[in-house]
C-alpha cells in the first residue's frame, strides 16, 4: 500500500490553508502530523480522506495524488450510528460482516450434511472452514471483547442499546468499531482525548503491532515517541518531513534550524563583506576589473533565505501570589468520597511547594477528590483539612466552556474591574492573547484558547494552592509545554489531575494513584512511582510463587528452565498443528464427510485444537518475552 500527495495545497475561499503539501504513507508505516492548533492538521487528514479539496500547490513539482491499488482509509468521524435502538455488540459486530456471514453458511452446511453425505458438500464445508479460518473466525471474539474491556465497558454494557450510552461513550464505540474494521489507512485525530492512562497505555501497544498504515494527529508527546516512526511537521503554511520518533523530530528540527540560521548569516556576512569591497574600489581604474569581479560573484551566489524562527509565543510568569501559605498546606485521613455510595478512601500530606500528581483510570474518583476538596461535593466520611493562609484556585473544564458574545478583554476586565488598560492587556498577554486576540469573542474561541482564558483568570486571583483538572485539554503541544514551564515556576503549591503521562512526569514531585479500588500515596516523581510500580509488581509476582510453592534459582538456571518450557510448548503446538492437519484429511474422506455425525464430532475437535492452540501462542510470546529481558540482563551482568 502506498498514497502520496505531491505539490498539492488547500484553500478555502481566498484563504490559502496549506500551499505546499508533499505527503506520503506506505506499508506499516505509523505517521504523525504535529503543530499549533489551527495550523491545518485536521485540514490535511480531510483532504487524505477527501482529495477534492486539493490542488495544485507553489512547487515546482508537478500536481499528483497516487494510490496503489484502492486503499481503504478509516476516520473516526466518518463513523455513525445508523439505529441506536440496537445494542453495542450488535454495532461493534458489523465488522465482523463477513466472519459472521461464513459462521452462519457452516451452520447450514452442518444442517445439510445431516441429509446430504455428498463429496460435492463435503468439500463446500472443507473450503468454507478454511475460509473462516484464514478469516480469525476462531478469535474475532475474543479481540472485540479485550477492545470493549480496554476502553472501559463491561460485559453487560455490551447488551445495553446505543441510545442508552453518554456521548463520550458512544464516540469511544465509534473508536473501537474503526480500530477492529483494520482500514489500510487508519486516520486519527487526537485519539486519546478523554482516555485513561490505561487505556492509552494498551492503545500504543495495539497502534503500535497494527498490521497497516497508522496517520496520528495528537499533542500527546508521550503517545507519539512511543509509535510512529516518522512526523510531518505543518509550520507556516509548509509540511516538513522527519524520519524518526517525536523526540528525534524535536533534536533534528533544532539542529536543522541552527544549520540554516548559520548558513544564512555566514551568506550575508560574505555579501557584506563582497559589497565593501565594490563600494570601495568600483570607481578606482586599478581596482575596478576586481571590484566588477566581487560584484558578479555576489550575483551568482545562490541566495539563502532566514529561517523561520521557532515560534516561541508562550505563558509568561507574570503572576504573583497574594500570600504565602503556611508549611502544611493540606492534610486528608481516610476521606471517603463519592456520590450515594463511595468510590474510594483517600489519605496524604501535602507541604508548601509541592505538586501533586492525579494519575488512575476514569471513573475511580479523581476529579471527585477536587470537587470534594473545594467544596463542590458533600464528602461520605473522614476529614480533611487545609493549612494556614491557604488561597486556592480551581479550574475544572467547565470552566473552559464559556459561551457568550463578551470580547476575551471584557470578560477578564468584568472580573477584575480595577486593572488599568495596561494591566489587563499584560495580563491576557502573559497567557498569548496578543494585540486583536483580546477582541475575539468568547464564543468564537476554540477549546484551548477557552482553556488558557480560565487560567488567566484564576492565577490574577494570585492563589497559593492551585488545583487543576485536566488542564492540558485541548490545548496544542507548544500550549502545553509552556503551561509546564509556567507550572515549574510557579511558586505556591499544586495539585493537579492528568492523563498526560508526559506533563505529569515534568511537573509532579508527588504521585496520588488510582488504582484497581485503592488509593496510594508515593512521595517521589513520576518516573520513580513507574519504577516502585514494577517493584511492586515484582514483589507480588515473588509472593503469588511462594503460595505457589516455587523456589527462587539464578539467572541461568531460570535461563535453561525457560528455554525448556518453551522447547516443550514448541512441541505442544507442532503436535496440535500436525493433528489439527490430520484432522482435516479425515474429513476429505469418503467414510467419514458422508457421516454427519463423525464431521459434526471432527469439526468440534478442529475448533477445540485451535482455541487451544491460540492460548499456547499467547504463551509462547510470553515466556519468549521473559527469555529475551532474562538473556537481556545476563549480559548486563556478565
Amino acid at each position: 500500500m502506498n498514497f502520496r500527495i505531491t505539490n498539492g495545497s488547500i484553500s478555502f475561499g481566498a484563504e490559502t490553508i496549506l500551499e505546499e503539501i508533499n505527503f506520503e504513507v506506505k506499508g506499516k508505516q505509523k505517521v504523525a502530523i504535529v503543530g499549533r492548533n489551527g495550523a491545518g492538521k485536521s485540514t490535511l487528514l480531510k483532504a487524505i480522506i477527501d482529495n477534492q479539496l486539493l490542488t495544485e500547490g507553489i512547487g515546482e513539482e508537478k500536481f499528483n495524488i497516487y494510490k496503489e491499488g484502492s486503499p481503504a482509509i478509516g476516520y473516526l468521524k466518518q463513523i455513525d450510528f445508523e439505529d441506536d435502538s440496537i445494542t453495542m455488540l450488535d454495532e461493534i459486530l458489523k465488522v465482523y460482516k463477513e466472519q459472521l456471514e461464513v459462521e452462519a453458511k457452516l451452520e447450514k452446511l452442518v444442517e445439510k450434511m445431516q441429509e446430504d453425505s455428498s463429496e460435492e458438500l463435503a468439500k463446500e464445508y472443507s473450503k468454507t472452514r478454511d475460509r473462516y479460518e484464514f478469516l480469525d473466525g476462531y478469535t474475532y471474539k475474543k479481540e472485540y471483547e479485550i477492545a470493549i474491556y480496554k476502553f472501559g465497558f463491561s460485559k453487560c454494557d455490551m447488551q445495553k442499546t446505543l441510545k442508552e450510552f453518554s456521548g463520550g461513550q458512544r464516540t469511544k464505540i465509534a473508536f473501537i468499531k474503526l480500530l477492529l474494521s483494520k482500514p489500510d489507512i487508519l486516520l486519527l485525530d487526537e485519539p486519546t482525548n478523554h482516555l485513561d492512562i490505561t487505556t492509552i497505555e494498551w492503545l500504543e501497544t495495539y497502534l503500535k503491532n497494527y498490521p497497516k498504515a497508522v496517520v496520528i494527529v495528537s499533542h500527546d508527546r508521550m503517545f507519539l515517541n512511543k509509535i510512529v516512526d516518522k512526523v510531518y511537521e505543518i509550520e507556516y503554511g509548509t509540511i516538513t518531513e522527519y524520519s524518526g520518533n517525536y523526540d528525534y523530530f524535536e533534536k533534528q528540527k533544532r539542529v536543522n534550524y541552527e544549520r540554516q540560521l548559520k548558513d544564512y548569516e555566514f551568506q550575508q556576512k560574505e555579501i557584506k563583506r563582497l559589497t565593501a569591497i565594490v563600494d570601495r574600489f568600483r570607481y578606482k581604474a586599478t581596482k575596478a576589473k576586481m571590484a566588477q569581479s566581487k560584484l558578479k560573484q555576489i550575483e551568482r551566489m545562490v541566495k539563502l533565505e532566514e529561517p523561520n524562527k521557532y515560534d516561541l509565543k508562550s505563558f509568561k510568569t507574570n503572576f504573583e501570589l497574594e500570600k504565602e501559605s503556611g508549611n502544611n498546606v493540606l492534610a486528608v485521613e481516610n476521606l471517603e468520597i463519592g456520590y450515594k455510595d463511595p468510590l474510594s478512601k483517600v489519605s496524604f500530606k501535602l507541604y508548601k511547594g509541592e505538586k501533586l500528581g492525579i494519575i488512575g483510570s476514569n471513573g475511580t474518583g479523581k476529579s471527585t477528590l477536587l470537587k470534594t476538596m473545594v467544596g463542590n461535593l458533600e464528602k461520605i466520611s473522614g476529614d480533611f483539612e487545609f493549612g494556614h493562609n491557604v488561597k486556592i484556585g480551581y479550574f475544572d473544564q467547565q470552566m473552559a466552556q464559556l459561551n457568550s458574545d463578551k470580547t476575551v478583554y471584557d470578560e477578564f476586565y468584568d472580573t477584575f474591574p480595577k486593572l488599568t488598560v495596561t494591566e489587563v492587556r499584560n495580563s491576557l498577554a502573559a497567557f498569548m492573547f496578543y494585540g486583536e486576540d483580546v477582541f475575539k469573542k468568547i464564543n468564537m474561541l476554540s477549546g484551548g484558547e477557552k482553556v488558557r482564558l480560565a487560567l488567566c483568570k484564576i492565577l490574577k486571583t494570585g492563589p497559593n494552592l492551585l488545583i487543576l483538572d485536566e488542564p492540558t485539554n485541548h490545548m496544542d503541544i507548544i500550549g502545553k509545554e509552556s503551561l509546564e514551564n509556567m507550572l515549574s515556576e510557579y511558586k505556591g503549591t499544586l495539585i493537579f489531575v492528568s492523563h498526560d503521562r508526559f506533563f505529569v512526569k515534568k511537573l509532579a514531585n508527588k504521585i496520588l494513584a488510582f488504582e484497581n479500588k485503592n488509593v496510594k500515596f508515593y512521595d517521589c516523581g513520576y518516573e520513580e512511582y513507574l519504577e516502585k510500580k514494577s517493584e511492586e509488581g515484582d514483589v507480588q509476582e515473588e509472593i503469588k510463587e511462594k503460595k505457589e510453592k516455587k523456589t527462587y534459582i539464578n539467572p541461568l538456571k531460570e535461563k535453561d528452565k525457560l528455554e525448556r518450557k518453551i522447547k516443550k510448548l514448541e512441541e505442544e503446538i507442532s503436535k496440535k498443528e500436525t493433528e489439527i492437519q490430520n484432522l482435516k484429511v479425515e474429513l476429505t474422506k469418503e467414510e467419514i464427510y458422508s457421516d454427519y455425525v463423525k464431521v459434526g464430532e471432527i469439526q468440534e475437535k478442529i475448533d477445540s485444537l485451535n482455541i487451544d492452540l491460540e492460548d499456547d501462542m499467547v504463551t509462547w510470546t510470553q515466556l519468549q518475552e521473559e527469555l529475551d529481558n532474562l538473556k537481556k540482563y545476563i549480559n548486563e551482568k556478565s
